[in-house]
């Protein structure tokens, strides 16, 4: 490993950072820096892996595992700089890094993964563990069955020739799913819709005209410019009273990553191909397979139950919901044109709709009276702005955490960046990352991010949300919190690091506080009079929520199946597929989803979660995490809503251990029961009768 001299300067993406928590100093960045730094750094932890195999004493978890765990560091941190730029700033520049380095690194974990010393050491510690002849505590010897787990489940036990494949496979999924992430970000950027006529913009509020027009300056065009997010129905419908504007959306956004020159298409048959074959190689029948062996849920048939039990509640609701939408009329629902239908109707039936609610949630406030004013009466954290640290852009804000529960409560537990406002570089959708994690080990405190893509008001104007961004902004910083309350001994169990189908427990458990009637009445103000929101608006919102349940969730099962049958494919069956469309088109049908007028949140081009991030083979977990959600919100209610202890309890069992849990032991222990799937039914207003035979076995139920 390169060691500085005492007179070397230091390197602002190799060395430990001179900043509090170990912030990067991001005004020494270079874009040109980023690809030397991480080829240096992938040599670096090579020569560190050499030397754990190359130890002359007999593997022990100390000289082992634990100095496996002490390896890369310097990967580590120049590795979270580049993806933490890249995500929220994926500048040309960047963007190219990423095409070169993305196979380098992929072989790099392989070849360190599917090292044959490696392992061996490994395993002769893990085999020792099993039999009894070695005396860990709890958590270092998690730590050895994980590595254990981490490097069969990589392929370090298959032969020369298998391994040799295996790498190539890697390596060209890594070009793949970059390849797939720039498609869909230039044809979204390609694809915003232009409006040089403001009489299409008729029932767009003057705030959001505002937006759309400062949004085409900086495009360099005249007029207004509609920006597209990430999921298909894009929210901004809504609004637009004018049908031929409002179907010009929808056309755009179900045609990102099809464009000439950015067509997803042969890609998405690619990575399915490559994934089925991988599986394959590892013993496995499936993508899925391999990737549910580690979920909660423990294989596709338990994830595949869970969605297809609520298939035909959702269904029916939603075509219910369409009739309700058309008011007799003898017609299909056109997709562009059901979330206008719907806010109108929401409108009249509870005279509520987001130019009514949106005056009162100004960014700011809902901020500090809201999401921060909830953790600190949950855990005891305080929020200081540290204006004298930079972000890695100007308008991102940078807060310092405090811990009333510490020994020292005015030394931090960590940093938390906040970087809210849409750019035309920032990849679309909101997400929690970190730049630092936390770890005893490593005497490590927590850098967290929380990112989202809200439009940017006009000069001078407030930033006022939508009921969902406020929800987005609770939930994010449900994540923020998983990360800065870890405390576990080894980085790769903190914060966030447990299974897709767990992570988004506490976040989404964490949106409930958006909605409870004592947080609505401190952060929920008129922006102009400060006035508190009505009780009145608040039950109409109350009733309101339930409204288009059925077509929300049609749209998700839609994705999540979708996702689970391509990630299902055999290679044999996988190389069958040809047609994306009609591959599409046969799940929705087998599974009774093909809804008229309702599109599937993702269509598999431009499905970023799964071709281009985390989640393949496990969209269904923000609807598995949503049973415990749903679970333990009636469980802080039962105990009083916003309560200190409730908030320690979750804290002691769920987020302060990170991965280094049983999850669902860790759940029955703050629940002090079994997850039941009724308080979900409940919550999205689906009948319960309709479910009944696969429940129990979906979420682990006897």
């Amino acid at each position: 490993m390169t060691i500085p001299s005492p007179e070397a300067p230091r390197h602002p993406l190799l060395d430990e950072s001179p900043l509090p928590y170990g912030l990067p100093d991001f005004a020494m960045v270079r874009d040109e820096d980023l690809e030397p730094a991480i080829r240096t750094a992938i040599d670096d932890h090579a020569a560190e892996i050499a030397a754990i195999v190359g130890n002359p004493g007999p593997p022990t978890a100390d000289n082992t595992v634990v100095a496996l765990e002490r390896s890369g560091l310097a990967l580590d941190r120049v590795l979270s700089v580049f993806y933490g730029l890249l995500g929220p700033d994926a500048t040309p520049a960047r963007l190219a890094v990423e095409r070169v380095v993305s196979p380098l690194l992929a072989a790099h974990r392989s070849a360190v993964m599917t090292d044959p010393g490696l392992f061996a050491r490994v395993d002769a510690v893990h085999s020792a563990l099993e039999v009894g002849d070695l005396d860990l505590d709890d958590e270092t010897a998690r730590l050895v069955r994980r590595h254990y787990r981490d490097l069969l489940r990589a392929g370090a036990a298959l032969d020369d020739a298998d391994r040799a494949r295996l790498t190539a496979i890697d390596t060209r999924l890594a070009e793949l799913t970059t390849e797939f992430g720039e498609n869909l970000l230039a044809s979204t950027t390609e694809l915003a819709v232009p409006v040089t006529d403001e009489a299409e913009l008729a029932g767009l509020p003057e705030s959001m005209r505002a937006t759309l027009a400062a949004t085409a300056a900086d495009a360099g065009r005249d007029g207004w410019l509609i920006p597209l997010g990430l999921p298909t129905v894009q929210p901004i419908t809504a609004w637009l009273d004018d049908a031929g504007l409002r179907r010009r959306v929808s056309e755009a956004s179900l045609g990102r990553g099809a464009t000439p020159g950015h067509d997803n298409t042969p890609i998405v048959l690619e990575i399915v191909r490559l994934r089925a074959e991988r599986a394959r190689l590892l013993g496995l029948g499936s993508h899925a397979e391999h990737v549910l062996a580690v979920e909660t849920a423990g294989t596709p048939e338990a994830a595949r139950g869970l969605l297809l039990d609520v298939v035909d509640a959702a269904v029916t609701n939603a075509r219910n919901e369409a009739k309700d939408l058309l008011g007799g009329e003898e017609r299909e629902l056109h997709p562009a044109d059901w979330a206008w239908e719907s806010e109108r109707l929401r409108a009249e039936r509870f005279r509520v709709d987001d130019a009514t609610v949106r005056p009162y949630f100004e960014l700011e406030r809902v901020l500090r009276d809201g999401v921060m004013h909830a953790a600190s009466e949950l855990y005891g954290l305080r929020f200081a702005e540290r204006t004298d640290l930079a972000g890695y852009l100007p308008d991102v804000r940078v807060i310092e955490v405090f811990d009333d529960k510490r020994a020292e409560p005015d030394v931090g537990v960590g940093l938390l960046l906040l970087d809210y406002y849409a750019r035309p570089t920032k990849r679309g959708g909101a997400w929690m990352s970190s730049f630092r994690d936390q770890s005893r080990l490593l005497d490590s405190r927590p850098v967290i991010v929380n990112v989202m893509n809200l439009a940017r008001p006009a000069a001078g104007q407030p930033t006022l949300l939508t009921m969902d961004e406020v929800t987005t902004m609770f939930h994010e910083f449900g994540h923020a919190l998983h990360g800065l309350l870890s405390d576990v001994e080894y980085p790769v169990f903190s914060g966030t690091s447990v299974p897709r189908d767990f992570v988004e427990f506490p976040s989404q458990v964490n949106e409930m506080w958006a909605r409870r009637p004592e947080m609505l009445a401190r952060y929920a103000r008129h922006v102009e009079t400060g006035g508190p929101i009505g009780e009145e608006l608040v039950e109409r919102m109350r009733e309101a929520e339930r409204f288009g349940e059925g077509q929300a969730t049609v749209e998700y099962l839609a994705a999540a199946l979708i996702d689970l049958e391509w990630h299902s494919l055999t290679p044999e069956e996988a190389e069958a597929v040809a047609d994306v469309d009609a591959f599409e088109a046969r799940v929705l049908a087998d599974a009774g989803l093909d809804v008229p007028g309702i599109e599937p949140r993702y269509r598999s081009r431009y499905f970023q979660h799964i071709f281009a991030g985390g989640y393949s083979a496990a969209y269904y977990s923000y609807f598995w995490a949503e049973v415990l959600d749903a679970d333990a919100a009636e469980w802080f209610v039962e105990r009083g809503g916003l309560k200190r202890d409730s908030g320690d309890r979750m804290r002691r069992e769920v987020l302060s251990r990170g991965g280094a849990i049983d999850f669902l032991d860790a759940y029955r222990r703050m629940r002090g029961s079994e997850p039941n799937t009724a308080a979900l039914l409940r919550r999205r207003g689906l009948d319960s009768s309709v479910v009944g035979g696969r429940r129990a076995a979906a979420t682990g139920q006897s």
